[in-house]
């Protein structure tokens, strides 16, 4: 009989994950980690069955029906089997309830359930972070009203009663500038906000309610004089009639994900808070759906790397299995040590997103957070694409054959790095919050992360990378442009930095616990280098664009 290959088999998602495990077991009291544990497993066991059924049925993409048999306008939006299972899932195991609980260890706990989730759901995890984050919007506009209508079905336990929200920013105009928006607000006779535009990038249109930028009627220009809007987009079973779903897009990737452009032609709409200032009412919600971005991009990797790992113990080359070949095990170490780095950061932002919220932040905490959200943001993004990259190289040709499901993680790894802000955007927020004392506040926080490390090679690396890069920001202060041209170094820099001191920490706890693994992960991590600084070159930038 001719040879026949086995597939990657995937381990359990929850189970077999070390850097979860232990990560959990460190910053969780007891009596939470084993509450926590059994909504983890069965998780942990949907992403499995979730694999398995991707591998195993043809793809499907949703399909957008604009008019009925007798030419009703209709805008149905047929989805797949896992969006379909979406609204049991989430609700069933507190994925987005568990965010909003009355504890400073709350997010930590909901994003160890979207870290699981994110895979098996086809990126239904997408508008759960626009609901997570219009529920925070909403609760920080103190908007009683809507707080009490809305927040009951953001963070439903009962999926009959589940609502999703959409985030209606980006327009054809405008982008990352969203100053440019041209949906306006206007009052009806009746004193009813409406809202008239066109969005031509909605990544939860089939949810039930939105958050909106628009300027209303008669106020100024610029970013100041927007304001941010809820609707609502159902009228019962049926899809509002002031909502027009003009066409679904066709993307890279994130296939089963319904992004839509739409047009608003009259839709209710109802204030958050004062009728300008909208884009400082959408920050809380940004710094949630960066952490929902940073965990999902981490999650891409683990699932990555997991399938490239034991498919190095089933696959033959040249006498042996490619786990025993000494350069392939370089190139998983490599990039199982850039995840844990990854990994650790992201699920840092994750956890200071809870004490923050919940009060119990030390005092440099409300700068740090400011500071490692973008930072986390950003770099988690463009790592997932190299290291999905670097998978699927990792089974030859077979990575590159659309029905082993392997493409589809280089694919929808792609778009980590542009949701929520490009690199570059992201890098900019960087810079502002630099402006303040966010560098010292991360000094503060590596000291801490240090303490009790005994790889003085390590923290060495780590001190004198950041001192170079306060000295960059020095010696650069007053050359705008020059800032601005090294910002994404700057970032990287500052990020690897932030990693590998989180690494230390969980080094130095791992390594009392008898596990020696966390420290070997720091030490290549950091031999991969922390400092990507730059000085820009203006005039060598000009003559290669010009």
């Amino acid at each position: 009989m001719a040879f026949l290959q086995d597939p990657p088999q995937l381990s359990h998602p929850y189970r077999s994950d070390r850097s979860l495990l232990t990560l959990l077991d460190r910053a969780l009291p007891a009596e939470r980690r084993a509450a926590l544990d059994a909504d983890l497993d069965a998780l942990g066991d949907y992403a499995q069955m979730a694999w398995h059924r991707a591998c195993n049925t043809t793809r499907r993409k949703p399909v957008l029906t604009q008019w009925d048999a007798w030419g009703r306008r209709v805008d149905r939006i047929e989805l797949t089997t896992a969006w379909q299972e979406g609204p049991g899932i989430t609700t069933r195991h507190a994925v987005l309830a568990a965010g909003h609980a009355d504890s400073e260890h709350a997010r930590l706990e909901e994003f160890a359930r979207v870290y699981l989730y994110h895979l098996a759901s086809e990126f239904y995890t997408c508008p759960l972070a626009m609901t997570d984050g219009a529920a925070t919007a909403i609760k920080a506009s103190g908007n009683r009203e809507l707080i009490e209508r809305v927040l009951p079905r953001f963070l439903s336990r009962d999926a009959s009663t589940f609502w999703l929200s959409g985030q209606w920013m980006t327009e054809n105009a405008g982008g990352s500038d969203v100053g440019n928006t041209e949906t306006v607000a206007r009052q009806d006779a009746g004193g009813q906000w409406r809202l008239y535009g066109r969005k031509w990038f909605s990544s939860a249109v089939v949810g039930e309610a939105a958050l909106a930028l628009a300027r209303p009627e008669g106020a100024g220009s610029g970013t100041a004089a927007l304001a941010l809007f809820y609707v609502e987009t159902m009228d019962g079973e049926r899809r509002k009639s002031e909502l027009v779903i003009d066409r679904l897009k066709d993307k890279l990737g994130t296939q089963e994900l319904p992004t839509a452009e739409i047009h608003l032609d009259g839709l209710p709409a109802w204030p958050l808070g004062e009728l300008a200032h909208g884009v400082r009412q959408v920050a809380p919600m940004l710094n949630v759906t960066r952490t929902w971005n940073g965990i999902c991009a981490v999650a891409s990797m683990a699932r990555a790397i997991s399938l490239a790992r034991d498919f190095a113990t089933r696959r033959q080359a040249f006498g042996r299995p490619l786990i025993e070949q000494p350069l392939h095990a370089q190139t998983l170490a490599d990039m199982q040590a850039e995840f844990e780095g990854a990994f650790a950061l992201a699920f840092e932002v994750a956890h200071l997103l809870g004490r923050v919220e919940h009060g119990t932040a030390a005092p440099h905490e409300a700068a740090l957070l400011r500071l490692l959200t973008p930072l986390a943001k950003l770099w988690t993004g463009k790592l997932a694409v190299q290291v999905c990259s670097e998978a699927i190289e990792c089974f030859g040709g077979a990575g590159y054959i659309e029905d082993t499901g392997l493409p589809q993680l280089l694919r929808d790894a792609q778009v980590y790095a542009i949701w929520e802000g490009t690199t570059n955007v992201l890098s900019l927020d960087s810079l502002r919050a630099l402006a303040g004392d966010s560098l010292g506040a991360l000094r503060t926080a590596s000291t801490h992360w240090l303490d009790g490390n005994d790889d003085m090679h390590a923290a060495s690396a780590i001190r004198q990378t950041l001192d170079a890069a306060a000295r960059w920001l020095d010696q650069h202060a007053a050359a705008r442009e020059t800032l601005e041209s090294g910002a994404r170094g700057l970032a990287f820099t500052l990020a690897r930095c932030a990693a590998a001191a989180l690494l230390a920490r969980q080094a130095s706890w791992s390594s009392a616990h008898a596990d020696p693994r966390p420290a070997a992960a720091l030490r290549r991590f950091v031999r991969l280098g922390l400092d990507r600084l730059i000085v820009p070159d203006g005039d060598n930038t000009a003559l290669l664009l010009g």
